[in-house]
């Protein structure tokens, strides 16, 4: 396949990261679900690996945040993500690369700032007193017999 294909070449993550072709493990076997006559003879269930610590151009703080993220996903320092949705194994490979890819930008993405704790308005705390109240007095109305 070219290496201009979807499902082929290497694999931009960000504008900085991209995984070298070389880098991706592909494995198939076969779907569960719809295939009709050739479910039970197509490899279309893709499994798309990579070592995401391995991968060359990553900083240290990178790798670390990485490392960090993805540590429940990691068997063996190997990130593993599976496509199985479609019934051709070239869609499948497409919706893998996708899902890596995804998953990688996500991890690598910088840590939100951190929020800034405030001090609740007057008039927030003035509609919650008068929320109470309000449901105390409908709670201490229930309990009259008049």
């Amino acid at each position: 396949m070219p290496a201009s294909d979807d499902a082929a070449g290497d694999l931009a993550v960000t504008g900085a990261l991209v995984v070298p072709a070389a880098d991706l493990r592909w494995r198939f076997s076969r779907s569960s679900g719809p295939g009709g006559q050739g479910v039970n003879t197509a490899d279309s269930r893709v499994e798309l690996s990579v070592s995401p610590l391995e991968l060359p151009g990553l900083t240290d703080p990178q790798r670390a945040r990485l490392a960090d993220r993805l540590s429940s996903r990691l068997v063996d320092g190997v990130l593993t993500v599976v496509a199985s949705e479609h019934r051709q194994q070239l869609r499948n490979r497409q919706a893998a690369r996708e899902r890596l890819a995804a998953v990688l930008r996500a991890a690598l993405a910088p840590p939100p700032p951190a929020r800034r704790r405030t001090k609740p308005t007057r008039g927030s705390q003035e509609r919650r007193i008068a929320a109470k109240k309000q449901r105390g007095e409908l709670k201490r109305r229930r309990n009259t017999w008049d």
